[in-house]
């Protein structure tokens, strides 16, 4: 006889069902987060108020009334102008700091392995001092150094190929001429297509077997482009009534627009990720069985939409900033690819250019504007920040290539490979899978640590803040400027990482 025995679930009572206490102490936690966040806004403005202080975003199109001692512009007519300085100075250190530390940390990381005594103490004394000595230390170390030398005096009056001074290092430099702008747009399109060329190219490779020469025919498209927009470049003078005609547009839209691009662009931005996160969910059976957590990202993420949506509508500050960036942006590329006086732009887009030592009205004595001068504060804050991040780079390779597996290398040199040849073709390639990740951690210390530049007073986006906010007394709007800015770059800099991370990850079968 068959005994049939049935199972009813029954609901468990609130107090012990998962998803109720799973929400309830979300919740929990969001509410408590809430009133800490309410709570100390609350006291900072009433703090505010006491002092008779005020909280505002006008600072941004005010004229500051500051100088800045160098960057793209030293009288800025804005707040937003004399922060954009300070980006730029500050982003000029991290991309040239991040290329050179990358290649002088693989560099010092294989000399650490290299069986040759000489060569692998040297890698390690510089990594076990440059490591261990406080960044801040370094900085100061190499101002000082700078300011050994003497300042430009009468004898030095002159072209230079190359001058020290307390002032800084004047050097030779290839400067941009009055056609560099229409020339860049030759060569932005050169490297569209040779994008093109190399994967055309590697796909030859992968159908037939043969050498695609993929980089040199790559890097031939780049400079028959330059070398077509060296002497055609005046042609592109068409584009400055363009730029002009959109800064007019910008110029002239209404803020409540922007106010509705930016929170209807807030919405959309949230629905895509929606999207994207229940794609990445479905199955050929259809869309899977949404968890707790699921759901609450998915409600999370709609609410952030929301809540931006609504900022970027009763904040009409931030539609008053992105519209004068625009307009500033479009300006400026109008002024660059306008037709000069008398006609079309002629002039070279590059020219050689040699520093030079000039006496004032006031007898004093300065760098002219050849060639390039790196300042003292430049000069600390870049060499300091970029040997620092070398030596952690150092260590980061050095794993990498250990973490190879030891018979890659002996298969290489079974090949007959030398082991130049056995770490660029066999070891670095599979390495850099390894290395990537922790690799995208230094660049975002080096990116953090530009702010220490204020110690040597090079005008990066944090001196410039505080010279702003000692002027008009916005201290919390600067520093939440600040925030929103290096979260911004962080969050650039781990995405472009995170990208190239998917694209070196071995596809599996």
């Amino acid at each position: 006889m068959a005994v049939e025995v049935q199972q009813r679930h029954q609901r468990p009572p609130l107090w012990r069902d998962v998803t109720v206490l799973k929400w309830a102490a979300q919740l929990v936690v969001l509410a408590v987060v809430a009133a800490i966040l309410w709570i100390l806004g609350t006291t900072g403005a009433g703090n505010i108020d006491d002092r008779g202080l005020t909280f505002g975003w006008r600072w941004l199109t005010d004229p500051p009334g500051i100088s800045i001692r160098e960057g793209i512009d030293l009288l800025p007519d804005s707040g937003s102008r004399a922060m954009l300085v300070g980006i730029v100075n500050m982003l000029r250190v991290t991309v040239s700091g991040i290329i050179v530390a990358t290649i002088l940390g693989t560099i010092i990381g294989i000399a650490r392995l290299s069986k040759n005594w000489i060569v692998n103490k040297t890698a390690n004394v510089y990594i076990e001092t440059i490591r261990n000595t406080p960044l801040l230390v370094q900085i100061f170390f190499w101002a000082a150094l700078l300011r050994l030398f003497d300042e430009p005096l009468e004898a030095d009056i002159g072209v230079k190929w190359l001058h020290i001074s307390s002032k800084g290092l004047a050097i030779p430099w290839i400067r941009p001429d009055i056609g560099f702008w229409q020339w860049l747009v030759f060569v932005v399109v050169g490297l569209y297509f040779a994008r093109v060329m190399y994967r055309r190219r590697i796909r030859h490779l992968e159908e037939s077997g043969e050498e695609a020469y993929a980089f040199t025919y790559a890097a031939g498209t780049v400079l028959l482009f330059a070398l077509v927009g060296w002497f055609a470049h005046p042609l592109m003078a068409f584009l400055g009534p363009v730029w002009g005609g959109i800064a007019s547009f910008f110029g002239a839209l209404p803020t409540w627009v922007v106010q509705a691009v930016l929170a209807v662009g807030a919405l959309g931005i949230a629905g895509w990720w929606i999207k994207r996160f229940l794609d990445g969910l479905r199955t050929p059976a259809g869309l899977a069985k949404l968890t707790d957590d699921d759901i609450f990202r998915i409600v999370f993420a709609s609410l952030a939409g929301v809540i931006f949506a609504a900022l970027f509508i009763v904040q009409g500050g931030i539609s008053n900033l992105v519209l004068d960036g625009m307009r500033n942006l479009f300006e400026f590329f109008d002024g660059k690819f306008g037709a000069a006086e008398g006609g079309l732009r002629t002039g070279l887009p590059l020219r050689w250019s040699r520093p030079f030592v000039e006496v004032t009205g006031a007898n004093f004595f300065q760098y002219g504007s050849g060639g390039i001068v790196i300042t003292g504060g430049f000069f600390a804050i870049w060499v300091g920040v970029t040997l620092y991040t070398a030596s952690f780079i150092a260590e980061v390779v050095r794993a990498g290539i250990l973490a190879v597996v030891r018979g890659q290398t002996e298969a290489a040199s079974a090949l007959g490979l030398r082991r130049s040849q056995s770490l660029r073709l066999v070891i670095l390639p599979q390495a850099f899978r390894i290395i990537l990740p922790p690799l995208g951690n230094q660049y975002l210390n080096l990116a953090k640590n530009t702010s220490l530049g204020i110690a040597v007073s090079y005008p990066e986006i944090v001196l410039v803040g505080q010279t702003l906010y000692n002027q008009t007394g916005q201290t919390l709007p600067v520093v939440l400027f600040w925030m929103v800015f290096y979260l911004s770059v962080s969050l650039i800099l781990s995405s472009i990482v995170n990208y190239y991370n998917r694209k070196l990850q071995l596809v599996e079968r």
